[in-house]
């Protein structure tokens, strides 16, 4: 089955392999290879030793930023969010519930957040603490800019969290860059192409140990992850880790390093975007953004309008051709979402337009013929 969803991703079989075995998370050995995850994922991030840390947690994207903004934002406090997306609006929620203010700052989900929009949300509200931005917004493909609206919160003397869950190991992001910023966050699946299971901080070290005791929340507490690696060691767990998909994603960073590393992955990914963008053009398919605003990880199509098509009833048809896609959307007007990033090529997505090309016919959708 080709998996092309915006995660969890397609793996290569040496990451699944090495799932397969039993490892006890204080084994001395294991905590070797702990650690040089932990520094790996670091120095991605643009992070320096001693300066910067990677505070992980088991499980999905959406603990992590909960995590990040019980950590570092003040109970009560305010934090500005540019919203763009399904996942910034997510961002609102796990605010909101968490004993947060979020200060929602709508923008049109088929543009970028411009950073003299945040500068100026900014000098409007002098009592808000933080920005939480979504780099890689998969609601509809928009690409936004840490580096830009970090320019911006720096500027203005707040603070940064970056939700970079399906962005990180292909988009570039450099810590030492952004001072501003309290955590960039992103999971073990994704663009490094890891098994679901574990997610990651990486944090300035000065701001998380101040922070720690602060979140509400102990299993939520970033400060209290790192006390515990100062504590204890910087191979051991709080508790007991998603261990076996720790294994993998040393795996799959290795495989991440023979490919390349970021530079390599994002052009891949980016041709793969350009494979399938241009293949479903033909097809009478209409992508939701412009050809300007598209990032290379998600292309969101409009559904025809056609009464032959359903979103399931293409899910199931193309399921039955060895491609499998999202079956739901999260835009306002009904979406298509197929995902560019995981162990695929561009000969995958030239597979993948050709099953779609096949069920379109099948459904009598006609191809849509331009004004």
């Amino acid at each position: 089955m080709l998996l092309l969803t915006p995660g969890p991703v397609q793996t290569r079989p040496e990451t699944r392999a090495a799932m397969a075995v039993d490892i006890a998370p204080w084994d001395r050995d294991f905590g070797v290879e702990y650690i040089a995850i932990r520094e790996r994922v670091r120095d991605l991030a643009g992070g320096v030793a001693g300066v910067h840390a990677t505070l992980p947690l088991q499980g999905a994207g959406h603990f992590m930023v909960e995590a990040a903004l019980r950590t570092f934002v003040p109970a009560g406090g305010r934090i500005l969010v540019p919203c763009n997306g399904a996942y910034a609006e997510r961002i609102i929620r796990l605010a909101r519930e968490a004993g947060r203010n979020p200060v929602p700052m709508p923008v049109p989900d088929t543009r970028r957040v411009r950073g003299d929009e945040v500068a100026a949300a900014l000098a409007a509200d002098p009592t808000i603490s933080h920005v939480g931005m979504v780099y890689s917004e998969t609601g509809s493909g928009i690409i936004n800019d840490p580096a830009e609206v970090g320019a911006a919160v720096r500027a203005a003397g707040r603070r940064l969290i970056v939700d970079a869950v399906s962005a990180f190991g292909a988009l570039p992001f450099d810590l030492k860059a952004q001072p501003e910023c309290d955590a960039v966050l992103f999971t073990s699946n994704k663009c490094i192409e890891g098994l679901p299971g574990i997610g990651f901080a990486i944090c300035p070290m000065e701001r998380a140990r101040e922070r720690a005791g602060k979140a509400g929340s102990w299993c939520f507490d970033l400060g209290d992850v790192l006390l515990h690696a100062e504590r204890s060691g910087w191979g051991s767990f709080r508790f007991t880790p998603p261990v076996q998909a720790l294994h993998a994603f040393g795996v799959a960073m290795d495989l991440y390093v023979a490919e390349g590393g970021q530079k390599a992955r994002l052009a891949r990914y980016t041709e793969n975007m350009r494979v399938l963008r241009a293949g479903v053009e033909r097809l009478g398919l209409r992508p939701y953004l412009d050809a300007a605003h598209q990032g290379p990880i998600i292309l969101t199509l409009h559904q025809p309008d056609s009464p032959g098509f359903t979103l399931q009833g293409f899910v199931d048809a193309l399921k039955r051709r060895g491609v499998l896609i999202s079956n739901f959307f999260t835009t306002k007007t009904p979406t298509i979402r197929i995902g560019c990033i995981g162990a695929v090529t561009p000969d995958d997505m030239r597979g993948a337009v050709a099953a779609m090309g096949e069920v379109l016919a099948e459904m009598g959708v006609a191809p849509r013929v331009a004004a």
